[in-house]
């Protein structure tokens, strides 16, 4: 029996990588900007590069997640509910680079709209995100895969790699 467009609705929302913080930051930056224009300083040309530089980044990026989530996932797909622990693709980079992503398209809108309300709406973002998102998200994680992911974790971080930082060795 086929599903109705509401069940469908819901099973497409619930996959949706989208934080909240990230979607609420994008709108402000654009209806700030509407409101109360400020602009980035320095030429227009180059900012739009810039901007849409880091809004593709972030969405390859959110894509390869994506793909890598799927690829991992034997039956229906649920965004929220992992099967197994995916430490491949992106996430041999960063345990969460969903959020990574996101904040790259949030910072990428901004500035190719040639907003410096950008300045304030990613900091709240990813402070949001990281409290309420991938803290929670590290928890449930590590209750669900145990010393797997305490493993993982340990090679891999939660975000980015800090230059200097070094990287544990791989151990079987």
């Amino acid at each position: 029996m086929m599903p109705n467009v509401a069940q469908r609705a819901k099973a497409i929302y619930q996959n949706l990588p989208l934080p909240a913080g990230s979607a609420v930051g994008v709108v402000a930056v654009l209806l700030l900007e509407r409101v109360r224009p400020a602009p980035l300083p320095g030429p227009r040309s180059p900012t739009r590069a810039a901007g849409a530089a880091l809004l593709a980044a972030g969405c390859a990026l959110n894509v390869w997640a994506l793909v890598e989530r799927r690829r991992r996932t034997s039956g229906e797909f649920q965004l929220e509910q992992p099967e197994s622990l995916v430490t491949t693709g992106p996430y041999a980079f960063s345990r969460h680079p969903m959020y990574l992503g996101w904040w790259l398209i949030h910072l990428g809108v901004g500035v190719l709209r040639g907003s410096a309300w950008v300045a304030a709406t990613v900091p709240v973002a990813v402070l949001v995100e990281h409290l309420g998102g991938s803290v929670v998200e590290e928890r449930e994680l590590r209750r669900q895969f145990g010393g797997e992911y305490a493993r993982y974790a340990e090679r891999v971080p939660q975000y980015v790699r800090l230059p200097g930082r070094r990287i544990p060795p791989a151990t079987s």
